[in-house]
Order: structure tokens, then sequence, then C-alpha cells
């Protein structure tokens, strides 16, 4: 704020509170609500207040095709200000199986950003081996390794044809 104050050559850096607020209310930027410090710009103009998320089925894609390339199932209405990054960046699958218990559940809704890169040791929706599925991505010399939260699911080397489609940022379970 102070940084800004200066650039900007007022007196009070509530004036400088106020106008990031108007300028959050009207959709030019976005706070991080995990950190209330980090903003983002809004890319070509105010994102809508709800957003729609395309939910796919977490099931197998062929080796070549991408998981985002079917149709999506669903489209999942969600409050634009509770994604810490651009709504248009998001998509939604739903987890299938246990190998990602005791936090992800099979049903539960999983919101991701695209991204293709993978990162050691951050949890991703991925395609392996014409399979996709959410797994913790590790690097072991030159090795890719596919891990499970739940200990009873041995961990594997990720195939030729092994691509990162999101990483998973949050996590809608229905356990209670």
């Amino acid at each position: 704020m102070r940084e800004l104050q200066d650039a900007l050559d007022v007196t009070s850096t509530s004036v400088v509170a106020h106008h990031m607020q108007q300028l959050e209310k009207k959709g030019y930027l976005k706070r991080n609500p995990y950190n209330p410090k980090d903003y983002q710009l809004t890319k070509n103009g105010p994102e809508s207040k709800i957003a729609y998320l395309n939910l796919y089925g977490l099931a197998a894609c062929g080796p070549k095709g991408s998981l985002l390339d079917g149709d999506p199932i669903d489209k999942i209405p969600i409050a634009s200000r509770l994604l810490t990054f651009p709504a248009t960046e998001a998509f939604m699958i739903k987890a299938k199986g246990k190998s990602m218990e005791p936090k992800i559940h099979d049903g539960d809704l999983i919101i991701a950003r695209k991204t293709s890169h993978a990162e050691n040791g951050k949890v991703y929706v991925c395609v392996n081996d014409g399979e996709a599925l959410i797994k913790k991505y590790q690097v072991d010399g030159k090795a890719k390794i596919l891990r499970s939260f739940n200990p009873d699911f041995a961990p594997f080397i990720a195939a030729k044809d092994f691509r990162v489609e999101g990483e998973i940022k949050s996590v809608i379970s229905g356990i209670l």
C-alpha cells in the first residue's frame, strides 16, 4: 500500500485502499482469498461474479488427446472471487477411486487450473498411458514418479506419453 501511495503521490494509504476496493468491486482486480496482499489484474476487463466451470468426468482418454478436448458433462456455477486465478483457466474434474484418500475421496469435485507444466511435489490432473489420473508429481533424478496419498497404492514411474492437464487448486468434498 505504501509503495502505491508513493507511486500515485497521494497523502494516505486509506485512499489507495479505497481505490483498490473499488477496482476489486468492479472486477478489474482480483484478491487471493488466502493472501490479502496478493492481487491480480483481470485480463480483458472485469470477470463475471459467477463463473461456469466445465466439469469433466475422470475417464480414460486417448494417448494423443487431452482430457479437456471432450465435451464437458456439466457446467458448474462458482463465485469467481473464490478462485485464486482467472476463471478462464479453471476446470473441474470428478474424482474417481480411493487412491488419493484421505485428502480426495471418490465423487469429490476437484477445481484445477489449466497447465501443462509440472512442479515437484504438487498434485495434478494428468494423463498417463492413456488414463486420466489425479496424482502427486515427484522427480527423483530423471524419473517422474506419480504418487497416491493412500499408502495402499504404490507409486509408479510416469509413462512416455505422460502429460499434465491441470494443477489441483481446490477440493469440494461430499464427506462430512
